[in-house]
């Protein structure tokens, strides 16, 4: 009696001390129920719906406030159930997903006891995957191409298996080549083409490529216009929309360099506000000249190419890299602090944001006076441009170059004459 009584006690303490972690389980019960539920109007034999899933959640959350044995025992059961329920079924449904809800709804029932949040939120996304049962089977069936997997598991593998077994540290005795990073620009050219991808075939080419181009410009522009040159040499139809989108890439980027003046320099923001203004104007006007001639073209292809990036492009564009850094690094230890400019300009030819920030510390300790330091800035937009003007005629056909490069040189030259008249007027 006393044991009774104990237990009794014990029930009545996780009841009371727990109640938004019992109420989250009943609302995933409910939740993943009714979406199970909804699955079988056609008449067919439900394997679990609104009650079992409510009863079991109820189950596992009494469960888990009672202890771990408690719990592995209702698991067991549960998954006793379920494999008695698919053993009557499996003739005229062979699938596992009724008994595999069964358990999920089991596990998170028992998480909300501990995490109410994480388990609410894992709740909604096993009943949007129950749900979207037809949209996802036809986008893994019939949208998604071999190609696409293909390419989407090497992202994967690229970013999430090789990437955190590459070192941090430099392997140079000038400390530049930083296998992560060179790695990171392999993965953002492959994401980059991937982003791409995925726009074009959501909303189509017109407006998909630039979309992407924009956002693809905050990781990096010089990735952006590779992999969109790439793609005009698969696809010419869309030359006129991936030259805006790799020059909406670098507007998106001018705007990152601008927010990394504001936080390490913001007094050298302030006297290159016009200059970087009209270079960014610049760069939307070309844009915006490829989006018109975009929709002057007869047609634009339907479906894009099956196949989303090509890692030599990336493992190529992050040689080129390697070696403009160790170069920009020798002449730097040649020449000392004196040749901070030239180093940051051979710099920029890799990495505009990093030779920014070293213009911008110079700037803020004193090392470059403020005029110099805006004739930096200038000078780095100069060298980014050139460099990504070749890499548009190397990956790209000949008119995404023409076009890439004109919008990039205009760039150049508005940052370059209206420094020249700030610096003046001041």
């Amino acid at each position: 009696m006393s044991g009774y009584r104990r237990s009794a006690a014990r029930m009545d303490d996780a009841l009371d001390t727990n109640p938004q972690g019992l109420l989250t389980a009943l609302a995933i019960g409910l939740l993943i129920g009714v979406v199970r539920e909804r699955h079988h109007l056609d008449g067919t034999t439900t394997v679990a719906g609104v009650r079992t899933h409510a009863m079991v959640a109820v189950a596992a959350a009494v469960a888990a406030n009672l202890g771990a044995a408690v719990l592995v025992a209702v698991v067991l059961a549960v998954g006793v159930l379920a494999l008695a329920s698919y053993m009557r079924t499996r003739e005229g449904d062979p699938g596992l997903t009724g008994e595999m809800a069964l358990l999920v709804t089991t596990m998170l029932a028992a998480l909300a006891q501990s995490d109410a949040s994480t388990a609410a939120g894992l709740g909604v996304v096993s009943a949007v995957l129950l749900f979207a049962k037809q949209p996802l089977r036809r986008f893994a069936r019939d949208i998604v191409s071999e190609r696409e997997v293909h390419d989407a598991l090497l992202l994967a593998a690229s970013a999430l298996i090789v990437l955190p077994l590459l070192p941090d540290e430099a392997v140079d005795p000038w400390g530049v080549l930083v296998p992560s990073k060179l790695w990171k620009l392999v993965v953002l050219v492959m994401a980059v083409g991937m982003l791409g991808h995925i726009a074009l075939r959501t909303v189509g080419a017109r407006w998909g490529l630039p979309v992407a181009g924009f956002f693809s410009g905050f990781a990096s522009s010089t990735a952006a216009v590779a992999g969109f040159g790439q793609r005009t040499r698969d696809e010419p139809g869309l030359t006129s929309t991936a030259a805006s989108a790799a020059l909406l890439a670098n507007f998106a980027s001018l705007l990152l360099l601008i927010g990394i003046l504001a936080t390490a320099a913001p007094a050298l923001l302030r006297v290159s506000a016009w200059p970087l203004a009209a270079a960014a104007g610049a760069l939307a006007v070309s844009a915006a000249v490829g989006l018109h001639r975009s929709r002057e073209q007869p047609s634009l292809p339907r479906e894009p190419a099956a196949r989303a990036f090509k890692l030599s492009h990336g493992l190529l564009l992050a040689a080129i890299i390697a070696v403009v850094l160790v170069l920009s690094a020798w002449l730097r230890s040649l020449f000392g602090d004196a040749g901070a400019l030239v180093t940051a300009m051979l710099v920029a030819l890799a990495e505009l944001h990093a030779a920014a920030a070293s213009i911008a510390q110079l700037s803020a300790t004193g090392g470059l006076t403020l005029t110099h330091a805006q004739w930096g800035i200038a000078g780095l937009l100069a060298s980014s441009a050139i460099a990504k003007a070749v890499l548009a005629f190397v990956s790209g056909n000949r008119r995404f170059a023409l076009h890439v490069a004109s919008g990039l040189t205009a760039m150049a030259v508005a940052c370059a004459a209206v420094t020249a008249w700030v610096v003046q007027a001041g």
